[in-house]
């Protein structure tokens, strides 16, 4: 039998995912935590070759890190990343060494257990780039990756001339990105912009 452990802290998903394991015969649920420090834990002390791992788990523990370290530890076990945060950044660390696959739960087109299955069998199913959200006026895939960047760096605490600093440009440059978002997406002002950025899951800076 695969034994499954599943990661996740909303209610509702727990008991979606124990239901789609517990009533396929080839499967064990092997527990459901909330946290993914708690995972870790887990599968250093039992056998487990599935992990279905959200991202942003309680505490705001990173899901991510957490793969990486299960991985690294336990060749053999899978860890396919379920998430509904569509930030650029989350698709580029999960093929970077920190799970087999990554499945969104509001955005997904593939069924998960057609994932699940997929994952077991060794492959690597990824997006090729993260979903789309509007923010008024736009598609999120009409912000640049590199604006994209200097928002978050805004919304981490970053001045703009850190932000310049730290990207290699001109405090003006800066400056003129942030006015080229704020035109482009209709919002009126810089806080409106951050707030829709992250309402829609677009950013996501809290993970520890």
């Amino acid at each position: 039998m695969i034994r499954i452990l599943i990661v996740e802290d909303q209610k509702i998903m727990q008991k979606y995912f124990e239901y789609l394991i517990e009533s396929n015969k080839e499967f064990q649920h092997v527990q459901t935590i909330a946290d993914a420090n708690d995972a870790i834990k887990v599968c250093n002390s039992t056998k487990v070759d599935l992990v279905l791992m959200d991202v942003q788990t309680s505490h705001n523990h990173d899901g991510l890190s957490a793969g990486k370290e299960i991985r690294e530890a336990h060749p053999k076990t899978k860890v396919l990343i379920i998430t509904s945060l569509i930030d650029p950044e989350v698709l580029a660390r999960a093929k970077t060494g920190c799970a087999d696959s990554l499945w969104y739960k509001d955005h997904g087109d593939e069924e998960i257990l057609d994932v699940i299955h997929q994952t077991l069998e060794g492959k690597r199913v990824f997006p090729d780039v993260s979903p789309n959200v509007q923010l008024n006026w736009i598609q999120s895939d009409e912000i640049s990756p590199r604006q994209l960047e200097m928002l978050r760096l805004y919304i981490k605490g970053f001045s703009y001339s850190e932000i310049a600093k730290k990207m290699g440009c001109s405090t003006a440059g800066v400056r003129w990105n942030f006015q080229e978002m704020i035109s482009k997406t209709g919002y009126s002002c810089k806080e409106d912009l951050i707030a829709a950025a992250l309402e829609s899951k677009l950013l996501v800076t809290t993970l520890k």
